[in-house]
């Protein structure tokens, strides 16, 4: 399964492809966009460490919101719990300890199922080197908590090296223990090495993509009113198909759901 990255939340009532959205996107909101076709929610947990270097909400009141979204937009596959992700430059922004930041996203997950137990939350794991999530999953084992038995297990830290050897080492030492792996911001490459290892990814990839051309992706668009296509529907659409193309045959299942293809007219490194 692959939910496309989106920024604007009123495309969940336009298209049936399965969409990966933030929660940053639809908190404060007087009215829900009511989905249409299957989703997954994303914390915001990257923006927070960056901006602030620890989370400015508590699990009371982040449960508290991800119960009003998962209510009112419906179709929810899961919500990420408030991780706390182990890249060298978010250990930089909170000083603490790869092993302090594996506690404190355990703790995240036995909070949130202990406050809001009916919302279908994913545990994830964090670190760095292979090690490092290997220990993490003993830790929630240690906190009673076998992620063999999950349905999803999130798997973090590895959005900017998708498409070394090393993640791929990553997600077979994880496979073999038994996890099924959502990988947060695995696109291409990445899935072109795991793809049959991984259960789903997600990536907002596209909408970069589009910022750095020069003039809008689809020829359909020129002349449309915006200057590119970072915030177009049909190039997001355009840029999964292709991604989707790459590909082994079950990745492009959920294709099925997808509303009428635009015609691909753009070149794309994808």
């Amino acid at each position: 399964m692959f939910y496309l990255g989106i920024h604007q939340p009123h495309w969940l009532t336009s298209t049936r492809v399965p969409l990966f959205v933030s929660r940053r996107r639809l908190v404060g909101r007087k009215t829900m966009p009511k989905a249409t076709g299957r989703w997954a929610l994303d914390s915001g947990a990257f923006t927070e460490i960056k901006d602030h270097g620890k989370w400015t909400l508590g699990a009371i009141a982040y449960a508290a919101e991800v119960r009003r979204i998962a209510a009112e937009v419906g179709n929810m596959d899961w919500a990420s719990i408030q991780d706390w992700m182990c890249e060298p430059t978010m250990l930089s922004k909170t000083g603490k300890t790869i092993a302090e930041h594996q506690a404190l996203t355990v703790q995240s997950y036995a909070d949130l199922r202990r406050i809001a137990p009916e919302i279908p939350w994913i545990p994830v794991l964090q670190g760095w080197r292979k090690d490092d999530y290997l220990d993490h999953v003993e830790q929630y084992a240690s906190a009673g908590f076998d992620l063999t038995e999950c349905p999803t297990v999130g798997l973090g830290s590895v959005c900017r090296r998708q498409a070394t050897d090393e993640f791929a080492s990553i997600v077979r030492a994880l496979v073999a223990c038994g996890m099924t792996l959502h990988g947060f911001g695995v696109k291409t490459v990445g899935l072109q090495k795991v793809a049959s290892l991984l259960q789903s990814s997600d990536s907002l990839a596209w909408s970069f993509t589009a910022r750095r051309m020069q003039k809008p992706g689809l020829v359909q668009c020129i002349g449309g009113g915006h200057k590119n296509c970072a915030n177009c529907l049909p190039f997001a659409l355009a840029w999964r198909q292709l991604l989707l193309a790459k590909l082994p045959t079950t990745w492009q299942d959920n294709a099925a759901t997808a509303a009428p293809s635009p015609v691909l007219t753009m070149e794309v490194t994808l």
